[in-house]
């Protein structure tokens, strides 16, 4: 049901949203080989439906730049088999629909409750991947070249770039990258993206630039496609259902991890089968009407709550905005250049790399690091679910090691200190028991989320021998919202691979001061008098 308490707040971040979404959906439809209005098509249909449907009250849902790396392989696949696009359309669609139908029902059976414990290193590792993948696949559009079919093709034909590139197309290309980087420096009221969409389009038609453009668009409501749903026109319907598997799971990842930034934001927390209802519904109708699948969309999502969405209004006003720009779009889009998409395709794949992740590869332990590259690896050069689930088999393995490890290291015995919740009225201690892992990280966010009002926060780490990215990164985002309202933070009992990790990484003691560190319970309550 849609709330209309926040309708202002509602109406501004819908509107903002569906602003930075327009050309991301073209750029997204134009690169994934089935035309521009593709793109517009999945974004108005998820932005309606998984807004309505979905669990998550600020999510804006929309192609997504992992989902239309797998979408366009689809694509490429099935008309390699028909020829042309127009043959291949019903197999491709009938794939998208399949897609969104798994994804209700993964919600229906709570599929959603287990996907939050994907540890960090594989999810940096694969949306790192999925980063390079749409910049290596770019690189041809933006020398404004024909591109070749996949990563490896890319690669292999490299050299044509350096012989034979359109310096015009290379010219658009670059100032729209230095336009989105670059105009946020001036102002952030209006998105970079629209401004390098318009300013360089507006360039490549009046200098009259001999170079690619998306060419002739349909306008006003699609169509439904219900050939799509006729077996007699796929191409092997195996392929339809594992292409589909692919992309169900794959945007039931983008969509939750997209929920869990809403959640740190707004303070709120998503129904993730719920979700991935919407999301299904979404994906199902998108195919339904010709349009690219997706997912929920993180930076989008940002943009609505930082412009005052609260409510699923705010995604259905997005939708609703760019429905009424497909209406009287089509004669203006038809003349953007393919290198200016190209340009703005880029800086999302670079957008999308975890260079935190990659930054601290040195310090987090060895099996993070050996799992983070394998999946990076695997997801730009063999599969993108292949590579997830490669990683997460090596994480589980690699966790099962490390705990049967510390359960024989620590077999002789434990310090024990009193076991308490919560010492008066304004210090508030957490007791942790075990390992700090992927597995645990989203309990502990729940653990934050109902800690009542205190003044102080005490983290008791005696029985933690083992923090792992996950664990780290959950500790600090932990930490730095304590600190942002005011609340002070204390550990004591830390040990030395946990102590080592916080300091590699500059948690020490850039947000936790030495001197608030203590051995052990008896050193703490001594010093801050409790």
């Amino acid at each position: 049901m849609l709330q209309f308490n926040h309708f202002r707040g509602d109406l501004f971040g819908g509107l903002t949203a569906a602003i930075v979404a327009l050309p991301l959906a073209l750029a997204f439809g134009v690169g994934s080989g089935m035309g521009a209005i593709a793109g517009l098509y999945g974004a108005i249909a998820l932005g309606i439906f998984a807004a309505l449907f979905g669990g998550t009250k600020t999510q804006i849902s929309g192609p997504t730049g992992p989902m239309t790396v797998v979408a366009a392989t689809v694509i490429a696949a099935q008309i390699a088999h028909f020829g042309t696009l127009e043959a291949a359309l019903p197999s491709i669609l009938a794939t998208f629909i399949l897609a969104g139908l798994l994804q209700i029902f993964m919600g229906v059976i709570r599929i959603g409750t287990y996907i939050k414990y994907m540890p960090y290193p594989v999810i940096s590792g694969f949306m790192s991947g999925i980063g390079v993948i749409i910049i290596i696949l770019q690189i041809f559009p933006f020398a404004g070249l024909e591109a070749p079919k996949g990563i490896i093709e890319t690669l292999k034909s490299l050299d044509q770039v350096f012989t034979g590139f359109n310096p015009a197309a290379v010219f658009l290309a670059l100032g729209t990258i230095a336009t989105i980087y670059l105009f946020p420096k001036v102002t952030k009221a209006v998105p970079s993206t629209l401004v390098a969409l318009i300013l360089f389009t507006l360039v490549a038609y009046f200098l009259e630039l001999d170079v690619a453009v998306i060419g002739e668009i349909p306008t006003g409501l699609p169509t439904l496609h219900l050939d799509s749903l006729v077996p007699t026109n796929w191409h092997d319907p195996m392929l339809i259902v594992v292409s589909a598997i692919t992309l169900s799971a794959l945007g039931a990842i983008d969509s939750l991890l997209t929920s869990v930034v809403a959640d740190n934001m707004t303070k709120t927390q998503h129904q993730s089968n719920k979700e991935l209802i919407g999301q299904g519904i979404g994906n199902s109708i998108a195919g339904l009407i010709g349009g690219l699948p997706g997912a929920g969309a993180t930076m989008r999502t940002v943009v609505n709550i930082n412009s005052g969405g609260k409510t699923k209004l705010s995604g259905f006003v997005h939708g609703v905005i760019l429905l009424l720009v497909l209406i009287g779009a089509g004669v203006y889009a038809k003349v953007i250049p393919l290198s200016v998409l190209a340009g703005i395709l880029i800086t999302v794949g670079i957008g999308i790399i975890d260079y935190k992740g990659l930054k601290d590869i040195r310090y987090i332990p060895r099996s993070d690091a050996v799992i983070m590259i394998v999946v990076l690896l695997l997801t730009v050069l063999v599969d993108l679910l292949q590579a997830v689930a490669a990683g997460m088999v090596m994480a589980s393995l690699w966790f099962m090691k490390q705990m049967s490890e510390n359960a024989h290291a620590n077999a002789k015995g434990k310090l024990h200190t009193p076991s308490c919740e919560e010492m008066g009225k304004k210090v508030y201690m957490q007791h942790f028991e075990g390992p700090i892992f992927f597995g645990f990280t989203f309990g502990f966010k729940e653990i934050v989320r109902e800690m009542p009002e205190v003044e102080a926060v005490v983290f008791n780490m005696l029985d933690v021998p083992y923090i792992d990215q996950s664990g780290l990164y959950v500790m600090e985002e932990t930490i730095i919202s304590l600190r942002q309202k005011g609340i002070d933070v204390y550990f004591f009992g830390m040990q030395t691979q946990p102590k080592d990790m916080f300091e590699k990484v500059k948690l020490i003691p850039n947000l936790v001061e030495k001197e608030n560190l203590y051995d052990d319970f008896t050193a703490f309550s001594k010093a801050v008098k409790i």
